[in-house]
Parts: structure tokens; sequence; C-alpha cells
């Protein structure tokens, strides 16, 4: 499996997460770029309708990596699964989406195999051979390209947002699927994860949202945070929050945006009262289009928004609402 690109895909709870697909898109970039092959690989219990589904990428081959031991996931079952099947296949490159689950486990993985791992990164180039990956450095103030030392298999994970899932070339048939039984001894496994916790309802992963409408201190009271909640209602969306709103405690801590919150790419993301400091930018530039409110016309939001809309939010978002509750018939 030499100068091969092995992407480690992410299911939950029986589904792809979506993420996967940006990483593939990444990978098939790097592949064109390097013209090293690629293929990809899902863990867990009876998921071979996953691996089916990531077969219709553009990929060489797809693994499905099967034990009962993988279902619930724990660090332990999924670092002895892969170390097993990584030093089998070798392959030259294995890139993860930078998820909550790939952040757990990748570092252990990594050191398990002596190796290092680049984590978060936004970018790649290849130069003269050699393949560099780009990370973000002070809260995204700075950019950095860093490579690897010492010998394959490298370790890379990209983050949300850093590719579009939806530009993933697809192939022209479904790609060959081997299942692969790992042995993972139960004595390896040192934990037994209970159901995920969660602090609150309201409480949400927004790296899966399509839709974000986020508040900023535009948006003057807690109170007036439903206006905004109605306009994400009537869009299907998610409602979201910049720093200081959260740390003011008018949404929860779940709903922040930024450097320290979420990192987020959904294909709509409507600022409205946010000015755009580069805390939050960084976790939500890479939105597929980005429309921003602000009464502020030389705002930095309006940098990077796809629409820039300088007026009074109060006069603007109610009629929108409007709007798209016509254009949905309700």
């Amino acid at each position: 499996m030499a100068d091969t690109i092995l992407v480690v895909a992410e299911q939950r709870e029986g589904k792809l997460n979506r993420v996967s697909y940006e990483t593939i898109t990444g990978a098939q970039a790097i592949a064109a770029d390097t013209g090293w092959t690629l293929e990809a690989a899902v863990l867990g219990t009876g998921v071979s309708g996953i691996a089916a589904e990531l077969a219709n990428a553009k990929v060489a081959k797809v693994y499905d990596v099967e034990s009962p031991l993988l279902e619930p996931y724990t660090p332990d079952g999924f670092v002895a699964a892969l170390k097993q099947f990584i030093e089998q296949k070798q392959p030259r490159l294995v890139l993860m989406p930078h998820t909550y689950q790939v952040r757990d486990f990748a570092p252990k993985l990594a050191t398990a195999l002596d190796r290092s791992l680049i984590s978060d990164a936004i970018g790649y180039k290849y130069e003269g051979g050699r393949l560099l990956f780009t990370r973000q450095m002070f809260q995204g103030k700075f950019a950095a390209d860093v490579s690897f030392a010492g010998d394959p298999p490298y370790f890379a994970t990209f983050q949300n947002g850093a590719f579009r899932g939806d530009k993933v070339e697809m192939g022209s048939s479904p790609a060959p699927i081997e299942t692969v039984n790992a042995d993972v001894a139960a004595a390896a496994v040192r934990n037994k994860p209970d159901a995920p916790f969660k602090e609150a309802k309201q409480a949400v992963d927004l790296t899966q949202a399509e839709v974000i409408v986020a508040v900023g201190r535009g948006i003057k009271e807690q109170k007036n945070i439903d206006l905004a909640k109605q306009l994400a209602e009537a869009l299907g969306g998610e409602i979201a929050a910049s720093r200081p709103i959260c740390d003011s405690g008018w949404l929860p801590m779940d709903r922040q945006v930024g450097s320290s919150g979420q990192t987020v790419a959904p294909k709509l993301y409507l600022a409205l009262g946010i000015s755009g400091a580069i805390q939050h930018v960084v976790g939500m530039k890479g939105s597929r289009t980005i429309i921003a409110v602000n009464k502020d016309s030389e705002a930095p939001i309006f940098e990077i928004a796809d629409v820039a809309v300088v007026g009074n939010l109060f006069e603007i978002v109610p009629p929108l609402i409007e709007e798209v509750k016509k254009a949905k018939g309700t």
C-alpha cells in the first residue's frame, strides 16, 4: 500500500458524518497533485452500508473494518483496530476529519505507532515533492506550513470547512469493498461508555447544521435573540452566537462559534450584528455562503461576506422572516 492515502471516515450511530466527505475532497486534491492512490476506511459494527456509501466517491478501494468491540466507540477499541490495520496496509498518509471523536483517539493512535500528528489543518501545499499542511496559529492571526519528519505513515486531520464536502468527486462506478475483521482483544478496551451526555436539551453539534443564524453584540438584549430564533426556525436552521453572547449567558456555550467554540461550515451562515473579530471569523469562514447584517459599514465581517447588508437588523430581520415564510408557503 505504498504511496497510498487512507481516509478514515467517521460514522455516528450508523450514519456517515458528512464532514468525512470534506476530508475525502481534500484527499482527492492531494492524490491528484502527488499521484498517490486514494483509499478509504470506516470502522464499526455492521457498517457495510456506510462502506457502500463511501464506495460511490472516487476512491480506489474502501475497507469495512469490523469488530463487535468497535460499537460503542471507545478510543482503546479504535486505536487497537486502526493500529493493526495500518501496520498491515502501510499507507503513506492517513487523513481524518478534525472531529471530537478523532481528537479523542488520533493522538493515541499516532503515539502507538511512534509517529507524529498534524492536527486541525486548514489546507495543504505540495511543493518540490514535499507535502506541507497549513495550520492556524494565535487564534487565526498567523498561518504556518508544517511538514513531517521521519518515516511514514503520516497522520493529519483537516478542520471542518477546510474543503467543500459537496465538491467531492464521485466515481463512475462503485469502488471495491474489502471487509477486514479487526482482532480487538476485550482486555484492550478499558472503559465502558454510557450514553452521550448532554448538559441541556438544546445541546447541538453545529458542525452538522446546513443553515446557521448567528447573533453578536448588535442584538443588544437577550430578549431580542428570539427574533434570530424565529429566522432560524423559518429557514430550518440552528441558532448560534459570538463569544460575548455566550459569555453573558444569553445562549448556552454549545452555541458559540469561533476559536474557543465550534468551527462550522454550513451552506448558509447569517451573521446578525456580528462585527467580525478574527476569533469569530476563524470559526465560520469556511461557510459556503455568508450573509452579514450590520449597521457599521466598516465592520470586518463584510470582508468575508458574500452578501453585505448595511442596516439595522431590527428593521431588516422581521420582513425577511415573513418573506421566507411566504416562499415556503407557511
